[in-house]
């Protein structure tokens, strides 16, 4: 019984998320998904990527948290649009949040949405939100045996960022090793290393993530 009602939870929310997804298409808007664990960096990361973005998109950002407004906050203050999802204690986004969040947005002025999960290695993986990709954050002080341990986060995000690389001689993280369970898990995921905190760290994802949103936006129905 169990397994047929998470089985029904996933499909209902499949179908939202294939309505998020046309709604975006038809829009023209690129959305990633972040995903990590608590305290990985994602807003950091966010508070030094979007000045560099924006310049050439029109972007809004989706914040997902437990309890509180902070990181929505933070966002407002780069001076584009953010929506605050309080999931009260739940452990991801799902498709109906997400829906809802757009709705909030004009879309019309929109090139580009990122929506920052609720920090957890497990639940957000499985949620699919209509996002055209999802990219997973992790950093070396959390250990390299992280996509050992939780590959489905690994397995369903096309793009992998190892963050805090400026401190990896202060760690015992192995970069071979998580290099080498990275490619077993997800052969196609394509890696960045950075230091959130720093901007000429972080060109190669910019660029990246540029060409994705520009290639999406140039998209023909």
């Amino acid at each position: 019984m169990k397994i047929e009602v998470v089985k029904n939870i996933l499909e209902s929310n499949d179908r939202t998320a294939n309505e998020v997804m046309e709604l975006l298409m038809e829009k023209k808007i690129y959305a990633l998904n972040l995903l990590s664990s608590a305290g990985s960096g994602k807003t950091t990361l966010l508070e030094n990527i979007i000045p560099m973005l924006k310049k050439n998109f029109r972007m809004s950002v989706i914040e997902g948290d437990l309890f509180t407004t902070a990181d929505a906050e933070r966002i407002d203050k780069l001076g584009i649009p953010v929506v605050q999802i309080n999931t009260e204690g739940g452990c991801h986004l799902d498709a109906y949040m997400i829906k809802d969040a757009l709705l909030k947005f004009n879309l019309d002025e929109i090139d580009f949405v990122i929506i920052e999960n609720v920090g957890n290695l497990v639940c957000p993986a499985e949620f699919y939100v209509g996002e055209d990709e999802k990219m997973a954050l992790l950093t070396v002080t959390e250990g390299n045996d992280k996509p050992a341990k939780y590959p489905l986060i690994f397995e369903k995000s096309s793009v992998v960022v190892l963050n805090k690389c400026d401190l990896i001689e202060y760690t015992n993280f192995s970069k071979t090793q998580f290099e080498k369970d990275i490619a077993s898990i997800n052969p196609k995921a394509i890696t960045f290393s950075i230091s959130a905190i720093n901007q000429d760290t972080l060109h190669e994802l910019a660029d990246y993530i540029t060409a994705k949103v520009r290639t999406k936006n140039e998209s023909s129905l």
